[in-house]
């Protein structure tokens, strides 16, 4: 089928009628604090027995397949139009039931530590939590390592205003600035996700002129981020000292169900094959006719190859090369964009970046992202699909077995990206459109290997030093900076060292430490991918059982069983790493003069 005449807003009314003003969504809301309150009460007389136990389970799925659905849509409402104030004051009210229902959660959990080990043993053995049973397992497990019910409610009263409200700050930052910057002799005001995209500028003095804008902008708003970061992070730490976590890496592991030693070995690995993404970056440098390369030039197009693409022909492109793979999220991917599933205009006024958001009930998904043609926007569009797709296989599956970790989740979108990229390289026509192919890819892993080596290295130490005392804005320019460095391996001529103010994932206080499963996606894929292109189409029923199994066991096992591999090991990464290596290698001998 041709796409052609596509949308680039997406539909929502088909979930909630009328935006922020929707009646039905205002109903919605109450109906949850209504019933968060029954909730509470339900919890609070429950007495053990088979039929009592399903009966709230099914409550508290249901519940919070509706929640979800409010929670996603008032998401979409505001980073559609950051200034949409109706839709932040019902995100303060949802908050508060989230909030709510949190403690309900912590009576649940220590009324399923008060089962005996052998009822506990014989209820998740029926046939009634199949899918649920390693969720539940997981909450009685948690559930012992932390407060008593009181403490822990008071944490998640607490944290509406404080916790949350330091990440709501941050929206309402990105939402007044403005950067102003000179385009072919014209001023133009830029939302800080449009000044983004002018990093991939084939112009250096666009692409310099930008940034030096977008820092100076981050620089005035320095303060209110810097006390944003601190509070996070100081209230993240209080809580695991009075919990007894010694390790700050302990809740963002058990978030992303990994050990330890599978984290480690996975970093050990990158580091120690960083030299062959350096002589890239040094390459790259050499084609621009500079010296090194500066943080804003690291996405920059190296020639007319790299030519925009229009949303249509994005939506062809993408949705014809999964179908060599993966036909049944091609099919997917041509529902979403027919079906007006994608927020893509590029205009002012949208949050910056990406995601892709599901609503639990009505079973669909929605992308948002600014497309403006560049590859990496094809790039993200295809990323977000993988998410997308994700999330539908898993639409019949109980509430509960559909919360798969952030590192699982990252190796479907990037899954699809590979698919995409991979092909275009293969059906290059020219030596020089190869080049950039390669180049994009290349680019890609820098991100993973690099960047966010580097956003795992600031948070880390910044969390450790957040322990003796709030950090100035100076100072976490500096951890920021020093990151970089050393995450690049000191490739770069100028770094950016506001980008902790920047970027929003160190604001996000639903998940700590969103960066690392980026990096386990992007290698976890690659070994998904090698598999899926010994094995051609046949492979996508596979890749779909490992995708309805990553909300049911942690990912050792799910590697394990899957894929037949250890990933606590550095072997499957460095293997991960060889492919990622191998295009550097072409695109190195390809630009030898």
């Amino acid at each position: 089928m041709l796409l052609q005449d596509l949308r680039q807003t997406w539909e929502l009314d088909s979930v909630f009628p009328g935006g922020s003003d929707s009646k039905e969504l205002l109903a919605e809301i109450n109906w949850t604090e209504n019933e968060a309150k029954e909730l509470a009460k339900k919890a609070d007389s429950f007495t053990f027995s088979n039929e009592n136990f399903l009966s709230l389970i099914n409550e508290l799925q249901s519940f919070s397949e509706r929640l979800s659905t409010a929670g996603a849509f008032i998401g979409c409402l505001i980073a559609q139009d950051v200034k949409d104030k109706k839709a932040m004051a019902l995100r303060g009210r949802l908050e508060s039931v989230y909030a709510a229902f949190s403690n309900v959660g912590s009576v649940i959990d220590q009324k399923l530590m008060d089962i005996s080990e052998d009822a506990w043993k014989d209820l998740m053995s029926l046939p009634e939590y199949e899918h649920i049973a390693f969720s539940l397992n997981e909450r009685r497990v948690n559930a012992k390592e932390k407060l008593g019910i009181s403490e822990e409610s008071l944490i998640n009263d607490l944290a509406v205003d404080g916790y949350h409200a330091w990440s709501t700050l941050y929206d309402l930052v990105v939402g007044r600035i403005s950067i102003k910057v000179e385009i072919d002799g014209k001023e133009e005001e830029l939302s800080v996700g449009q000044a983004e995209n002018k990093f991939s500028s084939p112009d250096r003095n666009v692409r310099k002129d930008t940034f030096e804008k977008f820092v100076q902008a981050w620089d005035h708003e320095g303060e209110f981020c810097a006390a944003s970061l601190n509070h996070i992070a100081g209230f993240r730490n209080e809580i695991y000292k009075h919990r007894g976590w010694e390790e700050t890496l302990k809740e963002p592991l058990a978030i992303n169900r990994m050990k330890e030693e599978t984290l480690s070995a996975m970093w050990e690995a990158i580091t120690s094959q960083k030299e062959i993404f350096v002589k890239y970056l040094d390459r790259k440098a050499k084609l621009l006719g500079l010296d090194k390369l500066s943080w804003y030039d690291v996405d920059a197009p190296l020639s007319s190859a790299n030519s925009k693409m229009s949303y249509d022909e994005a939506a062809q492109f993408i949705v014809e090369h999964f179908r060599t793979l993966a036909p049944k999220m091609a099919d997917f991917s041509e529902k979403a964009f027919l079906d007006g599933w994608i927020e893509a205009e590029d205009r002012s006024g949208k949050r910056p970046g990406g995601f892709c958001t599901g609503f639990p009930t009505k079973k669909e998904t929605r992308i948002f992202m600014t497309f403006s043609g560049t590859p990496s926007n094809v790039s993200t569009l295809a990323h977000e699909l993988g998410h997308a797709f994700h999330t539908d296989v898993l639409k019949e599956m109980p509430y509960y077995a559909t919360n798969y970790a952030m590192n699982v989740a990252e190796t479907a979108s990037t899954f699809a990206e590979m698919i995409v990229a991979d092909a275009a390289v293969s059906n290059a026509k020219t030596k020089e459109e190869k080049i950039a192919l390669l180049e994009d890819k290349a680019q890609r892993s820098v991100a993973f290997f690099m960047n966010i080596h580097a956003r795992f290295l600031f948070e880390t130490r910044m969390y450790e030093e957040r322990k003796s005392g709030q950090l100035s804005v100076e100072r976490l320019c500096e951890l920021m900076e020093e990151a970089q460095k050393e995450a690049f391996n000191g490739a770069l001529d100028e770094y950016h060292p506001y980008f902790w103010a920047s970027k929003l994932h160190f604001y996000i206080t639903d998940v700590p430490f969103y960066n690392f499963p980026y990096t386990f996606g992007y290698l976890f894929s690659a070994g998904i991918y090698a598999k899926a292109k010994e094995e051609g189409p046949s492979f996508e029923e596979k890749y779909i059982a490992l995708l309805q199994d990553t909300g049911k066991m942690e990912v050792e096992e799910l590697a394990q069983k899957h894929l037949g591999i250890d990933v606590t090991k550095q072997d499957f990464w460095l293997k991960g790493i060889e492919l990622a290596a191998a295009d550097v290698e072409e695109f190195l001998a390809l630009t030898e003069e």
